[in-house]
């Protein structure tokens, strides 16, 4: 088991937390004092009101909540977003209402989630071409339907 260092900002109220003993990722809350209305494509920069440390070797991946993604339209800008392990900054979640509808965040509300997962580097080298393969340059779409 990896440790996460959180450092907890005085905005926030509402610590990450795991919501079942199976859960993957742990749920971060708007830590906000007002709501937060989002009109059609709107976006906005939510702030956790947390700061994390990461171990070495380690990301931490936000990604939308199912239920506010098919319910409301509600979702990430950037789909999925990587906090690296060397960033100190506060967790920030860019958020987008894809719907037609206005969506209001609430403060402490759960507006995403957080997964800590196992990153390595890549040792880059440079060649003249590539190993082939069946599948080549074949690109979207071209293994089916």
């Amino acid at each position: 088991m990896t440790l996460l260092k959180i450092e907890r900002l005085p905005h926030n109220k509402v610590l990450p937390e795991y919501k079942t003993d199976g859960a993957a990722g742990m749920d971060l809350c708007a830590a906000i004092e007002e709501s937060i209305t989002l009109r059609p494509l709107e976006r906005k920069l939510i702030p956790t009101g947390i700061k994390i440390e990461l171990e070495h070797g380690y990301e931490a991946q936000i990604r939308p909540r199912s239920g506010l993604s098919i319910k409301h339209g509600i979702t990430l800008i950037n789909c999925v977003g990587t906090i690296d392990e060397d960033y100190r900054g506060e967790v920030c979640v860019p958020i987008v209402n894809i719907s037609n509808e206005t969506y209001t965040i609430k403060p402490q509300e759960r507006i995403a989630q957080m997964i800590i997962a196992r990153v390595e580097q890549a040792e880059i080298e440079i060649v003249t071409e590539l190993t082939e393969t069946t599948r080549g340059a074949g690109g979207f779409g071209s293994t089916g339907k």
